[in-house]
């Protein structure tokens, strides 16, 4: 499921009615992006999850030789969202037999807030193009050049007039006594309030941008353009063909795709990213603290990715660094590329799931939870994996068994942030989870892994 920043940009960019708007995943971005923002595409370490948009915090203009920023226009709107949460206060469940309870419905405070589309015109855009860029060429440029990395320009966004508060009411956990079945044999009722909706508040500063636009851009011998009219990376951003001669030898980012994508090539993928690193024990507790405490800070994961991609890497400081300092251990180990690799697989997966979820993860982690997470997670994506409609289904109760209480709550939080409806009884498969699901698996077993010797 989005993140709660990301399902107010979905719903805000379905009402303005523009398929083409690209809605924001987290907070962090929208303060990132702007007019003429530079934007990478980045292609994802596995076949089971789309390429993702990062915001490098650098504008068109600064690459550029100096001139006046060009006015853009603005349209202003106020957009209003409302959340429906469902609470239940009385529950009743017997195992193997039936589960009763009583719901009532609240509806939480809507929230309003004005914003407005801001768009670079396409007449001022010659002579933009007129202007040459800067020499020498920016470092991150050659970087991009070397890796034959396509960029793309923000060309409209729609923003905020004023600070907004963003709330919601997915997030799970348990309340009074309750007593919850974990096998057939087990009986257990729950009174004032088992299972109910936490509510969650994100505030939201004026100026950030919930959805936008880009155009490719493109470096050619003869200057720049930015493509108005080709899709994602029908062209490379960097069109020197001496550079794409030289990059036809990188494997780095070349997938084979088999023609069937089932279970099975997603236990594969994750199983053999972790088998062929061959990570010491070390290494891997070096790997899994550190990334547990940088769970709560989706910025010095980024940077971490980042500084893993660059050749050689380079140097960082916390958590990040001292990973970066054990993997520089064994720069001149045979299996040194692959414990790279699957230290950004694991961190793109990361990056990919919720705040929300990164919070619960971390709790997973701390309760050592992970292998009975990861377990139950396969015991509903496999047989839905080529699902394509809503059906409903039962958890296994021996799945279960091991999770407590809370344990439990954290575990629905995570299912349900990956679009599932969960209840208690019986939830319902959605097939837009299928992705996130994927996400979270590969996430749980490579985390999980990490913890064995």
């Amino acid at each position: 499921m989005p993140s709660m920043f990301e399902k107010t940009a979905k719903k805000l960019a379905k009402e303005v009615g523009d398929k083409t708007l690209i809605p924001v995943k987290n907070l962090l971005d929208a303060t990132k992006i702007r007019p003429f923002s530079l934007i990478r595409k980045k292609k994802p370490w596995s076949l089971f999850w789309g390429p993702q948009d990062i915001p490098l915090g650098v504008s068109l203009m600064q690459i550029l030789e100096p001139s006046s920023v060009p006015d853009a226009v603005k349209v202003p709107f106020q957009f209003r969202n409302t959340d429906i949460m469902k609470q239940q206060v009385a529950l009743s469940v017997d195992a193997g037999a039936k589960a009763s309870f009583s719901e009532r419905t609240v509806q939480s405070q809507g929230s309003s807030f004005d914003c407005h589309i801001v768009t670079i015109p396409q007449d001022i855009l010659p002579d933009i193009q007129k202007r040459k860029l800067k020499e020498p060429e920016e470092s991150f440029l050659k970087q991009f050049r070397a890796a034959s990395i396509n960029l793309y320009v923000v060309t409209e966004t729609v923003e905020l007039l004023n600070t907004a508060v963003l709330q919601d009411c997915s997030g799970l956990r348990f309340l009074g006594k309750v007593s919850i079945p974990l096998n057939a044999f087990l009986k257990g009722k729950g009174q004032g309030g088992a299972l109910r909706l936490g509510e969650k508040t994100l505030t939201v500063p004026q100026g950030s941008v919930l959805a936008y636009k880009r155009k490719q851009l493109v470096f050619k011998k003869e200057g720049w353009d930015i493509l108005h009219v080709a899709d994602d990376d029908e062209q490379e951003t960097f069109q020197d063909v001496e550079v794409k001669l030289s990059c036809r030898s990188s494997t780095k980012e070349l997938v084979w795709k088999p023609s069937c994508l089932d279970f099975k090539c997603l236990q594969e993928e994750v199983s053999q990213k972790v088998e062929v690193a061959q990570l010491s024990k070390d290494i891997q507790d070096v790997v899994f603290s550190n990334i547990q405490v940088m769970l709560g800070d989706r910025e010095a994961l980024q940077d971490l990715m980042d500084t893993l991609e660059q050749e050689p890497f380079g140097h960082l400081n916390g958590p990040g660094g001292t990973i970066l300092s054990g993997l520089r251990q064994d720069l001149r180990d045979p299996w040194y590329a692959s414990k790279r690799q699957l230290v950004l697989y694991l961190l793109e997966a990361i990056m990919m799931l919720s705040d929300i979820q990164h919070d619960l993860l971390a709790q997973s982690m701390e309760r050592k939870i992970l292998a009975q997470q990861r377990d139950l997670v396969r015991s509903i994506l496999e047989p839905h994996f080529e699902c394509s409609y809503s059906i409903p289904f039962t958890l296994q109760p021996k799945l279960l068994a091991p999770l407590q209480e809370e344990d439990l709550a954290i575990t629905y939080g995570l299912l349900g942030e990956c679009g599932l409806k969960m209840e208690l009884t019986m939830s319902t498969w959605e097939p837009e989870s299928k992705e996130r699901l994927s996400v979270l698996y590969a996430t749980l077993f490579a985390l999980q892994r990490l913890t064995e010797a």
